[in-house]
Protein backbone atom coordinates (compact mmCIF):
# COMPACT_ATOMS: atom_id res chain seq x y z
CA UNK A 1 0.00 0.00 0.00
CA UNK A 2 1.12 3.27 -0.89
CA UNK A 3 2.22 5.46 2.12
CA UNK A 4 0.14 8.24 1.28
CA UNK A 5 -2.72 6.16 1.03
CA UNK A 6 -5.64 7.09 4.27
CA UNK A 7 -7.04 4.20 6.12
CA UNK A 8 -9.16 6.59 7.96
CA UNK A 9 -12.14 5.30 6.02
CA UNK A 10 -11.71 1.91 6.52
CA UNK A 11 -11.10 2.88 10.65
CA UNK A 12 -14.14 4.73 11.07
CA UNK A 13 -15.85 2.21 9.52
CA UNK A 14 -15.03 -0.47 11.80
CA UNK A 15 -15.38 1.66 14.97
CA UNK A 16 -18.80 2.59 13.96
CA UNK A 17 -20.46 -0.70 12.80
CA UNK A 18 -18.36 -2.57 15.82
CA UNK A 19 -15.85 -4.75 13.20
CA UNK A 20 -19.54 -6.05 11.89
CA UNK A 21 -18.43 -8.67 8.56
CA UNK A 22 -19.02 -6.85 5.45
CA UNK A 23 -21.74 -8.02 3.03
CA UNK A 24 -20.29 -10.30 0.80
CA UNK A 25 -19.75 -9.92 -3.13
CA UNK A 26 -18.36 -6.56 -3.61
CA UNK A 27 -15.07 -5.43 -4.36
CA UNK A 28 -12.44 -4.69 -2.10
CA UNK A 29 -11.97 -1.43 -2.25
CA UNK A 30 -15.82 -1.19 -1.18
CA UNK A 31 -16.58 -1.52 1.56
CA UNK A 32 -20.43 -2.47 2.88
CA UNK A 33 -21.60 -3.17 6.64
CA UNK A 34 -25.09 -3.53 7.71
CA UNK A 35 -25.06 -2.60 11.40
CA UNK A 36 -27.71 -0.42 13.42
CA UNK A 37 -27.76 2.94 14.11
CA UNK A 38 -29.72 4.08 17.36
CA UNK A 39 -31.56 0.91 16.93
CA UNK A 40 -32.05 1.48 13.43
CA UNK A 41 -31.17 -0.42 10.51
CA UNK A 42 -28.43 0.94 8.34
CA UNK A 43 -26.15 0.16 5.93
CA UNK A 44 -22.62 1.69 5.74
CA UNK A 45 -20.67 2.21 2.74
CA UNK A 46 -17.23 3.48 2.47
CA UNK A 47 -14.24 3.28 -0.73
CA UNK A 48 -10.93 1.97 0.99
CA UNK A 49 -7.60 1.42 -0.64
CA UNK A 50 -6.69 -1.54 -2.46
CA UNK A 51 -3.24 -1.92 -3.87
CA UNK A 52 -4.80 -5.00 -5.72
CA UNK A 53 -7.25 -2.95 -7.43
CA UNK A 54 -6.50 -4.45 -11.04
CA UNK A 55 -7.28 -0.74 -11.94
CA UNK A 56 -3.62 1.59 -11.11
CA UNK A 57 -5.35 4.92 -10.70
CA UNK A 58 -7.51 3.81 -7.65
CA UNK A 59 -5.35 2.18 -5.55
CA UNK A 60 -5.43 4.60 -2.82
CA UNK A 61 -8.75 4.97 -2.39
CA UNK A 62 -9.99 7.10 -5.66
CA UNK A 63 -13.81 6.58 -6.50
CA UNK A 64 -13.47 4.67 -10.12
CA UNK A 65 -15.18 2.33 -12.51
CA UNK A 66 -15.88 -0.30 -10.36
CA UNK A 67 -15.91 1.92 -7.27
CA UNK A 68 -19.08 3.85 -8.33
CA UNK A 69 -21.08 0.72 -10.29
CA UNK A 70 -20.31 -1.11 -6.88
CA UNK A 71 -21.61 2.24 -4.69
CA UNK A 72 -24.96 2.05 -6.66
CA UNK A 73 -25.39 -1.67 -6.20
CA UNK A 74 -25.20 -1.41 -2.50
CA UNK A 75 -27.57 1.33 -2.76
CA UNK A 76 -29.57 0.07 -5.12
CA UNK A 77 -30.02 -3.17 -3.39
CA UNK A 78 -30.81 -1.30 -0.43
CA UNK A 79 -33.88 0.69 -1.57
CA UNK A 80 -35.14 -2.56 -3.57
CA UNK A 81 -34.94 -4.65 -0.15
CA UNK A 82 -36.97 -2.16 1.77
CA UNK A 83 -38.77 -1.17 -1.22
CA UNK A 84 -42.11 -2.37 1.25
CA UNK A 85 -41.03 -1.36 4.22
CA UNK A 86 -42.42 1.85 6.12
CA UNK A 87 -39.43 1.95 8.18
CA UNK A 88 -36.40 2.62 5.59
CA UNK A 89 -33.23 1.56 6.21
CA UNK A 90 -30.36 4.67 7.24
CA UNK A 91 -27.59 5.18 5.00
CA UNK A 92 -24.24 6.42 5.85
CA UNK A 93 -21.31 7.32 3.45
CA UNK A 94 -18.07 7.01 5.28
CA UNK A 95 -16.11 9.07 3.06
CA UNK A 96 -12.29 9.51 2.72
CA UNK A 97 -11.58 9.65 -0.92
CA UNK A 98 -8.82 12.20 -2.35
CA UNK A 99 -10.18 11.92 -6.19
CA UNK A 100 -11.84 10.35 -8.85
CA UNK A 101 -9.69 7.63 -10.65
CA UNK A 102 -7.95 9.90 -13.50
CA UNK A 103 -6.57 7.30 -16.18
CA UNK A 104 -7.30 6.21 -19.85
CA UNK A 105 -9.00 2.97 -18.87
CA UNK A 106 -11.46 4.57 -16.51
CA UNK A 107 -12.31 7.14 -19.60
CA UNK A 108 -12.44 4.85 -22.37
CA UNK A 109 -14.79 2.29 -19.91
CA UNK A 110 -17.40 5.02 -19.25
CA UNK A 111 -16.42 6.41 -15.62
CA UNK A 112 -18.34 9.73 -15.86
CA UNK A 113 -21.29 6.89 -16.14
CA UNK A 114 -20.04 4.70 -12.95
CA UNK A 115 -19.91 7.64 -10.65
CA UNK A 116 -23.26 9.51 -12.11
CA UNK A 117 -24.94 5.75 -10.91
CA UNK A 118 -23.44 6.00 -7.75
CA UNK A 119 -24.85 10.21 -7.15
CA UNK A 120 -28.14 8.70 -8.65
CA UNK A 121 -28.53 5.96 -5.92
CA UNK A 122 -28.26 8.17 -3.30
CA UNK A 123 -30.21 10.47 -4.32
CA UNK A 124 -33.15 7.76 -5.28
CA UNK A 125 -32.49 7.01 -1.78
CA UNK A 126 -33.07 9.97 -0.49
CA UNK A 127 -35.76 10.89 -2.30
CA UNK A 128 -37.45 7.46 -2.03
CA UNK A 129 -37.43 7.66 2.18
CA UNK A 130 -34.29 6.31 2.89
CA UNK A 131 -32.71 9.03 5.82
CA UNK A 132 -28.66 9.03 4.27
CA UNK A 133 -25.74 10.98 6.17
CA UNK A 134 -22.31 11.54 4.63
CA UNK A 135 -19.56 11.20 7.68
CA UNK A 136 -16.36 12.89 5.70
CA UNK A 137 -13.35 11.41 8.12
CA UNK A 138 -10.91 12.35 5.53
CA UNK A 139 -10.60 13.71 1.72
CA UNK A 140 -13.46 14.29 -0.16
CA UNK A 141 -12.61 15.49 -3.50
CA UNK A 142 -13.85 16.45 -6.72
CA UNK A 143 -16.37 13.93 -8.75
CA UNK A 144 -15.17 11.50 -6.08
CA UNK A 145 -17.28 13.66 -3.66
CA UNK A 146 -20.36 13.95 -5.74
CA UNK A 147 -20.66 10.18 -6.36
CA UNK A 148 -19.81 9.31 -3.13
CA UNK A 149 -21.86 11.07 -0.04
CA UNK A 150 -22.58 14.46 -1.54
CA UNK A 151 -26.34 13.98 -2.28
CA UNK A 152 -26.99 12.94 1.41
CA UNK A 153 -29.59 14.44 3.62
CA UNK A 154 -27.05 15.58 5.71
CA UNK A 155 -23.26 16.52 5.86
CA UNK A 156 -21.24 16.04 9.02
CA UNK A 157 -17.69 16.49 9.33
CA UNK A 158 -14.79 16.07 11.94
CA UNK A 159 -13.37 18.97 13.18
CA UNK A 160 -9.82 18.20 11.89
CA UNK A 161 -6.95 19.52 9.50
CA UNK A 162 -6.51 16.33 7.77
CA UNK A 163 -10.70 16.99 6.17
CA UNK A 164 -10.70 19.01 3.10
CA UNK A 165 -13.21 19.51 0.75
CA UNK A 166 -12.36 20.83 -2.73
CA UNK A 167 -13.37 20.02 -6.81
CA UNK A 168 -10.04 19.35 -7.28
CA UNK A 169 -6.52 18.70 -5.59
CA UNK A 170 -4.11 21.66 -4.85
CA UNK A 171 -1.41 20.64 -7.88
CA UNK A 172 -4.49 20.65 -10.41
CA UNK A 173 -5.88 23.65 -9.13
CA UNK A 174 -2.47 25.01 -9.26
CA UNK A 175 -1.88 23.94 -13.10
CA UNK A 176 -5.26 24.81 -14.22
CA UNK A 177 -4.85 28.35 -12.70
CA UNK A 178 -1.45 28.80 -13.85
CA UNK A 179 -0.26 29.20 -10.61
CA UNK A 180 2.13 27.64 -8.32
CA UNK A 181 0.58 25.46 -5.16
CA UNK A 182 1.62 27.76 -2.63
CA UNK A 183 -0.28 30.50 -4.97
CA UNK A 184 -3.32 28.83 -4.70
CA UNK A 185 -2.68 28.22 -0.98
CA UNK A 186 -3.14 31.75 -1.00
CA UNK A 187 -5.71 32.52 -2.71
CA UNK A 188 -7.45 30.33 -0.44
CA UNK A 189 -7.06 32.16 2.41
CA UNK A 190 -8.85 35.12 0.90
CA UNK A 191 -11.55 33.26 -1.13
CA UNK A 192 -13.69 30.73 1.01
CA UNK A 193 -14.52 29.06 -2.11
CA UNK A 194 -11.30 28.10 -3.32
CA UNK A 195 -10.51 27.27 0.33
CA UNK A 196 -9.68 23.35 1.20
CA UNK A 197 -10.50 23.49 5.28
CA UNK A 198 -13.43 21.97 6.84
CA UNK A 199 -14.22 25.38 8.66
CA UNK A 200 -14.30 27.18 4.99
CA UNK A 201 -16.58 24.53 3.61
CA UNK A 202 -18.42 24.98 7.18
CA UNK A 203 -19.05 29.12 6.09
CA UNK A 204 -20.25 27.82 2.73
CA UNK A 205 -23.17 26.77 4.55
CA UNK A 206 -23.53 22.77 3.44
CA UNK A 207 -22.08 21.30 6.99
CA UNK A 208 -25.10 20.50 8.98
CA UNK A 209 -22.31 19.80 11.69
CA UNK A 210 -18.73 19.77 12.83
CA UNK A 211 -17.78 16.82 14.95
CA UNK A 212 -14.57 17.46 17.44
CA UNK A 213 -12.73 14.31 18.42
CA UNK A 214 -9.29 13.28 20.13
CA UNK A 215 -8.01 11.15 17.59
CA UNK A 216 -9.47 11.15 13.37
CA UNK A 217 -6.57 8.97 12.55
CA UNK A 218 -7.63 6.37 14.84
CA UNK A 219 -10.66 6.79 16.46
CA UNK A 220 -11.12 5.75 20.39
CA UNK A 221 -14.31 4.39 21.81
CA UNK A 222 -15.07 8.01 23.46
CA UNK A 223 -14.18 9.32 19.80
CA UNK A 224 -16.86 6.74 17.91
CA UNK A 225 -19.55 7.00 20.82
CA UNK A 226 -19.24 10.81 20.22
CA UNK A 227 -19.45 10.31 16.20
CA UNK A 228 -22.05 7.76 16.75
CA UNK A 229 -24.20 10.24 18.96
CA UNK A 230 -23.95 12.89 15.69
CA UNK A 231 -25.23 10.64 13.42
CA UNK A 232 -27.97 9.37 15.62
CA UNK A 233 -29.21 13.63 15.92
CA UNK A 234 -28.57 13.96 12.24
CA UNK A 235 -30.71 10.86 11.78
CA UNK A 236 -33.53 12.24 14.10
CA UNK A 237 -33.31 15.57 12.32
CA UNK A 238 -33.93 14.33 8.85
CA UNK A 239 -37.56 12.81 9.87
CA UNK A 240 -39.55 12.13 6.86
CA UNK A 241 -38.16 15.01 4.66
CA UNK A 242 -36.51 14.33 1.33
CA UNK A 243 -34.95 17.11 0.59
CA UNK A 244 -31.33 19.01 0.63
CA UNK A 245 -32.52 22.21 1.28
CA UNK A 246 -30.86 23.00 4.89
CA UNK A 247 -27.91 23.66 3.37
CA UNK A 248 -29.56 26.58 1.96
CA UNK A 249 -28.65 28.94 5.29
CA UNK A 250 -28.53 32.33 5.64
CA UNK A 251 -24.80 32.46 4.28
CA UNK A 252 -25.89 31.53 1.02
CA UNK A 253 -28.22 34.28 0.39
CA UNK A 254 -27.60 35.04 -3.47
CA UNK A 255 -28.35 31.19 -3.71
CA UNK A 256 -31.55 31.81 -2.54
CA UNK A 257 -32.65 34.47 -4.05
CA UNK A 258 -31.71 33.01 -7.50
CA UNK A 259 -33.77 29.62 -6.34
CA UNK A 260 -36.66 32.22 -5.16
CA UNK A 261 -36.22 34.05 -8.56
CA UNK A 262 -36.48 30.67 -10.71
CA UNK A 263 -39.62 29.40 -8.39
CA UNK A 264 -41.39 32.96 -9.57
CA UNK A 265 -40.66 32.46 -13.45
CA UNK A 266 -41.35 28.68 -13.82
Amino acid sequence: MSENASERGRRWLAALTDDAAAVDGYPDSVRVVDAPLDGRATRYIAVVPDAHNPFARAQRGEVGLREGWAIARAVRDAITADADRTAKRAIVAVVDVPSQAYGRSEEAFGIHQALAAAADAYASARLSGHPVIALLVGKAMSGAFLAHGYQANRLIALEDAGVEVHAMGKQAAARITQRTVEGVEALARTITPMAYDIHSFERLGLLHGLVSVDDAETPSAADTDTVKTSLAEALADIGNTHNIDTRLNEGRAASQDVRRRLRAQW
